[in-house]
């Protein structure tokens, strides 16, 4: 999966939106102003995404191409490295995994903001 095809998956999600908040090489996915995936622009061509801390060591320890978040919290983050052997529709699920993770947390008001939306 390439970077614009994680930015297209990204923005089709209810509520999302985009926007560069550290640099103009970090573009960051918010649903209801939370984050749940950052994009590296630079090489190597990664994402942040949000992650069960229990989960999150398990994928670190099957998959080579998935490290503990790069400058992010380590115990709720990881780094996915694009353009690797992960496939598309398994990184398209923790997409979607830290996508409702960061829902699940969010208040009741911003909950009915977003079903709204």
């Amino acid at each position: 999966m390439d970077l614009e095809k994680v930015r297209e998956y990204c923005l089709k999600k209810n509520g999302v939106t985009e926007s560069l908040p550290f640099d103009e090489e970090t573009p960051v996915y918010k649903v209801m102003d939370k984050m749940f995936c950052l994009a590296n622009l630079t090489p190597p061509f990664s994402i942040n995404i949000k992650c069960d801390p229990e989960k999150a060591v398990e994928l670190r320890e099957k998959y080579d191409d998935v490290q503990p978040g790069y400058h992010m919290s380590k115990i709720h983050w990881n780094t996915v490295l694009l353009g690797t052997t992960i496939p598309d529709k398994l990184l398209m699920q923790w997409i979607d995994d830290s996508y409702n993770l960061v829902v699940s947390k969010l208040s009741k008001a911003d909950k009915e903001k977003l079903a709204k939306k």
